[in-house]
């Protein structure tokens, strides 16, 4: 046979070498060198990246080929992994190296308090060479608007000013977080229910009794009852798994970032019960890299449960998410943890039946899992009993926007909006009149003054179009410009599309332009809106069109109309 034809088995030979670009070997050893502490896995892809990232400033291309190699996988997938999310800055080998990135958030709460001119106000005053000033989704600091993040240190209720003093002091690492200590909790009775579980002292079924009594659900947006989750993993076949989503990017949204840095070891204490309860294996945190300041004091706060070994080093493993809000959905931040981008899976299966590594997996909201030990030490009937007539319990409201005092409110389920206004938030702010308000965020709906005394509750606000998802209230006035709300909503989700399914990733671009159209086409964008709730993979393209149908539901028309000028 010559050589240059193929067998007839249709097989061909195999090559010597990769095709493409080829490894640098002391690229190679460098890559090698910064990683040497962390174990060469396909699932830590994202932690490899940001580890280069962390050090050169941006990933060059080398960098990713030598990490492809070491990994031993394709150079597309590194690329693919990479190029998918926000946080990653991609560069030639020959590039400079990028100037120093200046985030501006863009969110509602932040536009509330002018964070467009403020992004203006700094573009005119920071030289390309100095900073590279960059639109941002929200941060999760909505409470403190505007805010702009310079390196990894925040500005909060920032001006101009303030950020060119963060730079020119060089200030670009976040505050550390002070927080109870270990010795503390434990102390005012911290941890004492996760050892009565594992020396069966405290029956599994106690616990969930008292869950059950509480009311508890998940506060993550769903609202699948706790107790019964629980139950579907404990009964599904070992190894099982437990994953805290703690990826909260909803706009408006920041009851997590709180709880995280206020009440640290009630939430860990509820991981871990989590965990006994339902026989999970390990642990994974999976922590959104907005909140760097978070990020280090879970390290320490883990740590020091290693320490005095109340869990096996290695059993809570802490991830950072990269800038994507579609690793908000379960499925989704489960393909981000293994290494991958963030796409929703197809369901069923369900996580709780093929969640992470294909295997049964638990995956529950921050403010889930701190109210875990509350429930248990108060009892499951008296903590229900704080509710709102007719329902359960308490839960964290994320409150923004134009009230005098906007932040995490923790007040009684079923609370109306008015309520919470009047009596959490000091009322409205200073010349303000209630004009509207996003009772769950950018998907949960835009309704009118006249629904404030809804209960703020599962089940409610659906009859009216709205969604109370992870109670971030978002406040609208009288002075505010209700078209302008509506547009960043739809900007944001046809943003933050993954580009997954059709439905939403033609449906949220196509929304977009039919509202910035000189006429709005209110049957056209009805008609698109049923089509992106029936057909898209997940809750993202589901109730991206919520802002826009609420609003067409309960607001003149010209309120919503492109003004002539424009």
């Amino acid at each position: 046979m010559n050589s240059s034809e193929q067998p007839v088995t249709g097989r061909r030979k195999g090559r010597g070498q990769r095709r493409g670009r080829r490894v640098d070997a002391a690229t190679r050893d460098a890559v090698a060198g910064l990683l040497a502490d962390l174990p060469l896995r396909r699932d830590l892809l994202i932690e490899h990246l940001h580890r280069l990232q962390d050090t050169r400033g941006c990933l060059r291309a080398g960098d990713l080929l030598a990490l492809a190699d070491l990994l031993r996988i394709g150079v597309a997938e590194v690329y693919e992994t990479a190029t998918f999310y926000a946080h990653f800055d991609i560069r030639e080998d020959e590039e400079p190296a990028p100037a120093l990135a200046v985030r501006v958030c863009d969110g509602l709460s932040c536009r509330l308090q002018g964070a467009l001119q403020l992004d203006s106000a700094l573009r005119a005053r920071l030289p390309p060479a100095t900073a590279r000033v960059l639109r941002a989704p929200c941060m999760g600091r909505c409470d403190l608007a505007p805010v702009v993040q310079v390196g990894k240190r925040h500005a909060d209720r920032a001006s101009a000013a303030d950020v060119l003093a963060l730079i020119d002091a060089g200030a670009f690492t976040p505050l550390p977080l002070v927080g109870e200590s270990l010795d503390a909790y434990r102390a005012r009775g911290g941890y004492r229910q996760l050892q009565a579980l594992r020396d069966g002292a405290l029956p599994v079924e106690t616990v969930f009794a008292e869950l059950e009594a509480a009311g508890l659900r998940g506060m993550g947006g769903a609202g699948f009852p706790t107790a019964r989750k629980w139950r579907l993993v404990r009964a599904a076949p070992a190894p099982r798994y437990l994953v805290c989503n703690a990826d909260e990017g909803e706009p408006g949204t920041f009851k997590d970032r709180v709880i995280l840095e206020e009440q640290t070891h009630p939430f860990l204490d509820g991981l871990l019960l989590a965990a006994a309860c339902t026989g999970a294996d390990r642990c994974w945190i999976y922590l959104r890299d907005e909140y760097p300041a978070a990020h280090a004091l879970l390290r320490r706060e883990i740590a020091a449960l290693e320490a005095a070994q109340l869990v096996e080093p290695g059993f809570i493993d802490l991830r950072r998410g990269a800038g994507a809000y579609i690793c908000g959905e379960e499925s989704a931040l489960i393909e981000s943890i293994e290494g991958k981008r963030g796409y929703p899976r197809q369901r069923p299966p369900y996580v709780a039946e093929a969640g992470l590594f294909g295997r049964p997996t638990l995956v529950n909201n921050v403010e889930t899992l701190a109210l875990v030990p509350t429930i248990l030490a108060a009892g499951g009937a008296r903590f229900g009993a704080l509710g709102g007539e007719g329902f359960a319990g308490l839960r964290s409201y994320s409150v923004s926007g134009r009230v005098r005092e906007p932040g995490v409110k923790q007040a009684p389920a079923g609370i109306s909006t008015r309520q919470l206004i009047d009596d959490y938030c000091g009322g409205m702010a200073e010349g303000h009149q209630l004009l509207a308000y996003l009772p769950g965020g950018a998907s949960g709906g835009i309704l009118p003054a006249s629904l404030a005394d809804l209960p703020l509750h599962f089940g409610e606000l659906e009859k009216h179009g709205a969604l109370i998802g992870s109670a971030a209230l978002i406040v609208l006035s009288d002075r505010d410009d209700l078209r302008a709300a509506v547009q960043a909503l739809l900007e944001f989700f046809a943003d933050e599309s993954c580009g997954q399914c059709t439905p939403c990733r033609i449906g949220t671009e196509k929304m977009l332009a039919l509202f910035e159209a000189p006429e709005l086409d209110v049957s056209l964008l009805n008609e698109l809106a049923a089509l992106m709730r029936d057909a898209s993979i997940c809750g993202l393209g589901q109730a991206a069109p919520n802002p826009l149908t609420t609003a067409l539901q309960y607001f003149p028309q010209h309120q919503l109309a492109r003004k002539r000028d424009e």
